[in-house]
């Protein structure tokens, strides 16, 4: 996948109702298009924690009291620039519905 940050601006981030037939046609019933898309969801919202984490780490300094703590303006920037990113369900929706992932079954031996 591509930087998802790039991918997510295009994104409507406010939700809407989406046609279930739909979805459900994707794989072959309307809750494993749900795991596949909720797996998905939480894939990304590990990967963007983790870049925002990294990114604020930079600002971050191990001397820090209350009269040294001040407003860094590129931070709350980077913060805003997160916080309006559409939620990565959306994100995964998207994903999902134009057959940009992929998934498959796992093989289960019930045999003992």
């Amino acid at each position: 996948m591509s930087d998802i940050k790039s991918r997510a601006q295009g994104i409507e981030s406010s939700a809407r109702a989406r046609n279930v037939n739909e979805i459900a046609d994707k794989s072959s019933n309307i809750y494993e298009s749900l795991v596949v898309i909720s797996t998905r969801a939480r894939q990304l919202s590990v990967q963007l924690k983790k870049e925002l984490q990294g990114k604020l780490e930079e600002f971050s300094s191990a001397t820090d009291s209350l009269e040294e703590v001040n407003e860094n303006k590129e931070q709350i920037e980077i913060s805003k620039f997160y916080e309006r990113l559409p939620n990565p369900a959306t994100i995964a929706m998207k994903e999902f519905m134009e057959d940009e992932l992929s998934f498959r079954h796992k093989e289960h031996d019930y045999r003992r």
